[in-house]
């Protein structure tokens, strides 16, 4: 089933409003890398790359590129080992 992310106005970690991304300067890929982080960070509070990596069932180096992108555009961040939701600037619908 496929997704479709749009943006919201959310809140950074002080909860001030932010004004949402340009969610469409994300590709399918990041999306769906996205969702494989959310989904984990929701049940564990972070994730690490091997496990991103297994549910997304693409190879280490398309996740790590991916990362990279949305770590710049602050969607996710590194925390310890591994990697938490930035801040909440779209919703994710299935």
């Amino acid at each position: 089933m496929m997704s479709k992310a749009h943006d919201v106005r959310g809140r950074d970690v002080q909860g001030r409003d932010v004004q949402g991304h340009d969610v469409q300067a994300l590709s399918d890929v990041d999306i769906h890398v996205y969702e494989a982080v959310a989904s984990q960070v929701v049940e564990s509070g972070g994730t690490g790359l091997g496990a991103v990596v297994r549910a997304c069932g693409l190879t280490e180096e398309e996740v790590r590129e991916s990362i990279e992108r949305l770590v710049g555009h602050g969607y996710v961040v590194p925390r310890g080992d591994g990697y938490a939701l930035g801040e909440h600037t779209f919703e994710v619908e299935y």
